[in-house]
């Protein structure tokens, strides 16, 4: 019965914003211990050594009211959560103080993500970093696996390397902000979901069977407002037929996004062919009030120099971007970033 079916999504949405709520009123509470924690060591003078053993003294108490969630290293947690994410600059130290007797406190940071998500970030040395994971997280509704594997993934330093030092600083207040073709481009996307060997054997077919069982993941790391649309996209003239491999619709540029599979080095002809698609798309698909097609040539290896005069100067329709079927050697990416930026 369909007014069976309405309860039941009523209880269920109530038992996650119950939930939700529950966990963002601990992180909170665990701020304030770390806050109160971090007080009580700088009164005194050998903070180091007094700290490591005030931890423990909490910690045995706690335990034996509360449980194992008050171990030694969770406390440790609490109160580098606190170190992280410190009192607002708009607040003064005298006008925060924490309230023992129940009533809530107002001014602390605006948590938003569970302990365990947090718990992850606080691993992420680099402060700017730290804050685009946690806006996009927040924006994007991840789970704590997808946080792992947008990090894992290097997602930060990929965007990062595509923008000057302006857009980088960008994406540390605001995250990722799709406002033009090329905010939407990766290279290299990171397609190690599909358990792929470096080195095992596999046609163009194989991998677009592979992007397509795994469809969920591959959205995901296409980045924001992507809708599937169609694969092996059939499109004909002058009675010649050609089949286009993905076809995509991003709802935040609205515009068709058209990707095309090469398992092997870039070829100028592969992007003759997507420029192609694109203006077929362009004027027999695409409806007057949608912005233009873009396209991407996904293939394994490319030529900086091939693809800069293939395209025209002020293109922002056709683009050409590396896959790789493992995860990125952070080191190198860093050392890419830290080059680009002159850091």
């Amino acid at each position: 019965m369909q007014i069976v079916n309405d309860i039941k999504t009523i209880i269920q949405n109530a038992n996650q914003n119950t939930y939700k709520s529950i966990n963002l009123e601990m992180v909170r509470a665990y701020w304030l211990i770390g806050k109160r924690i971090v007080e009580e060591e700088q009164q005194g003078e050998a903070r180091a050594v007094y700290g490591k053993g005030i931890i423990k003294t909490i910690s045995n108490h706690l335990q034996t009211e509360f449980g194992k969630g008050f171990s030694e290293r969770n406390i440790e947690q609490m109160r580098l959560l606190y170190i992280t994410y410190p009192i607002p600059q708009t607040l003064s130290a005298e006008s925060f103080s924490v309230e023992i007797t129940g009533n809530k406190p107002t001014g602390l940071p605006d948590f938003k993500l569970s302990w365990l998500h947090y718990q992850m970030l606080m691993r992420i040395e680099n402060k700017d970093e730290r804050m685009f994971y946690e806006i996009e997280a927040v924006a994007n509704g991840w789970s704590l696996r997808e946080l792992k594997r947008q990090f894992d993934s290097g997602l930060y330093m990929r965007l990062a390397l595509s923008k000057d030092k302006n857009g980088i600083k960008i994406l540390s207040q605001a995250g990722q902000i799709v406002e033009k073709s090329k905010d939407l481009i990766k290279d290299p996307y990171i397609l190690e979901f599909l358990n792929l060997n470096e080195h095992y054997r596999y046609s163009e077919s194989d991998l677009e069977n592979e992007l397509i069982d795994k469809l969920e993941y591959f959205l995901l790391e296409l980045g924001k407002g992507y809708t599937f649309v169609a694969r092996q996209k059939r499109i004909t003239f002058d009675e010649r037929q050609f089949y286009i491999d993905l076809v995509f619709y991003n709802r935040l540029l609205r515009c068709f996004v058209i990707i095309d599979l090469k398992i092997g080095d870039l070829k100028h002809q592969d992007i003759g062919q997507m420029q192609m698609y694109v203006n077929y798309y362009d004027r027999f698909v695409k409806t007057e009030d949608e912005n233009k097609t873009i396209g991407i040539v996904l293939c394994k290896d490319k030529s900086e120099t091939l693809v800069e005069i293939t395209l025209p100067e002020d293109n922002e329709q056709i683009f050409a971007s590396r896959y790789q079927t493992i995860l990125p050697n952070k080191e190198e990416l860093k050392m890419l970033l830290q080059q680009h930026t002159g850091k």
